[in-house]
């Protein structure tokens, strides 16, 4: 978002050398590019995104201003403010989902009395693209899907309540969705509008025709009591994801890359690239986003991870606060083996993730089934946390 007011069109999207300098954002002085990926926050955090390149990208207005020093941070002079009239808004992507994000930004900005005006892009591609896209939806397959039928009029005051344009074409429905939802994927997210637009209230519920008995699976009836017994023993349930990546996984972890990972084949962001193979490291990412909060902190997860390509249950937890020491986590994993009615042993471990000297394999039945003790200082250092940590990850 820009103050188009200090700014003249047209605007310039260039390579530019890293030793350029302007004001970026939050500064009072000018910086070089290459500074500002040293020095400025922003520029730290995404300096990454560049460091193959030789040339930065930069947008100028027709005066030479710095508008952006994309996609790091903008120039101050198009800082906005509340007095703010009028916006240049500038998206910068590489897949088309760019042109989504900028037709909800300016339909959200119209509704609120905005007038959107348009940008001309090398003299042929004007944005943002507001016409809305033609779908057509069959009553039959309405029916289908609901269970009941609708009449055509029914149907179209259903849609235009949920701020569609629709009109009857013979058996079907043809449909105008609204440049902004480009959640509206497929016919079903259509007929699922069409079902909140009539009112799950009105939909007469009717029994099956068959009739079954259920009754929990006992993997649910084992993690329900492990729950209850963290739960008591003070630590909070979270629910991270399964989807992780090596980097959180194996380097901040210390941890020697491992076999038998689970691969994403095609992987939105490099975030998500593998399956998780272990518990703890997605605790510890929790731990680094609330920083902020007051101490001490105590979480677990009773949950799935993915190793050799098969699934197995696990509980893992951690806390966090100056006293955390390991007699406190093998007092926590006493308590849970004692109320399960399980005998184990202990032996000294070589996970790195676990400080030297303070960190135990688990033994059930001869056989390793977790690691706990105290967090190594370098795994700490790596996920921005300052407070010893202690935790123990074990199969279920």
């Amino acid at each position: 978002m820009h103050d188009l007011s200090g700014i003249k069109p047209p605007f310039r999207y260039i390579a530019q050398d890293p030793e350029f300098r302007f004001k970026p954002l939050d500064f009072t002085e000018p910086m070089t590019m290459r500074e500002i990926l040293e020095k400025h926050p922003k520029g730290i955090k995404f300096a990454n995104i560049l460091e193959k390149f030789s040339k930065y990208p930069l947008i100028l207005d027709a005066e030479d201003n710095v508008l952006s020093f994309p996609p790091i941070i903008n120039g101050e002079l198009t800082r906005v403010t509340e007095d703010t009239k009028d916006l240049f808004i500038e998206i910068t992507g590489l897949d088309p989902a760019v042109s989504s994000a900028l037709n909800i930004v300016v339909a959200s900005l119209a509704e609120r009395g905005g007038k959107i005006e348009s940008v001309i892009i090398d003299d042929k591609v004007i944005t943002p693209q507001l016409e809305p896209r033609a779908m057509k939806l069959k009553t039959n397959e309405i029916e289908k899907h609901l269970g009941f039928r609708l009449e055509h009029e029914e149907i179209i005051h259903c849609l235009e309540k949920m701020r569609y344009g629709a009109l009857a074409a013979g058996k079907a429905i043809e449909v105008s969705v609204p440049a902004y939802r480009f959640d509206i994927l497929h016919n079903w997210d259509l007929i699922e509008d069409i079902a909140i637009g009539y009112g799950f209230d009105r939909i007469v519920p009717e029994l099956p025709s068959t009739s079954t008995t259920g009754r929990s699976h006992h993997l649910s009836k084992l993690k329900d009591s492990i729950r209850e017994i963290m739960v008591g023993l003070g630590y909070f349930e979270v629910m991270p994801f399964t989807l992780t990546n090596e980097r959180l996984q194996f380097d901040m972890m210390l941890r020697k890359y491992a076999e038998g990972i689970t691969h994403i084949l095609y992987p939105i962001s490099e975030d998500h690239t593998i399956v998780r193979p272990t518990i703890l490291p997605n605790l510890l990412e929790i731990l680094s986003i609330n920083k902020h909060r007051e101490l001490p902190q105590r979480i677990f997860e009773v949950g799935e991870v993915v190793v050799n390509c098969r699934n197995e249950q696990r509980l893992g937890c951690i806390a966090i606060h100056p006293q955390a020491n390991f007699t406190e986590i093998q007092a926590v994993l006493d308590a849970v083996m004692r109320e399960r009615r399980i005998e184990y042993k202990v032996k000294e471990s070589d996970d790195p993730a676990f400080f030297g000297g303070r960190r135990a394999d688990i033994l059930i039945k001869e056989e390793k089934a977790g690691v706990f003790g105290e967090i190594h200082p370098g795994v700490i250092s790596n996920f921005g946390l300052e407070h010893p940590i202690i935790g123990f990850e074990i199969r279920l």
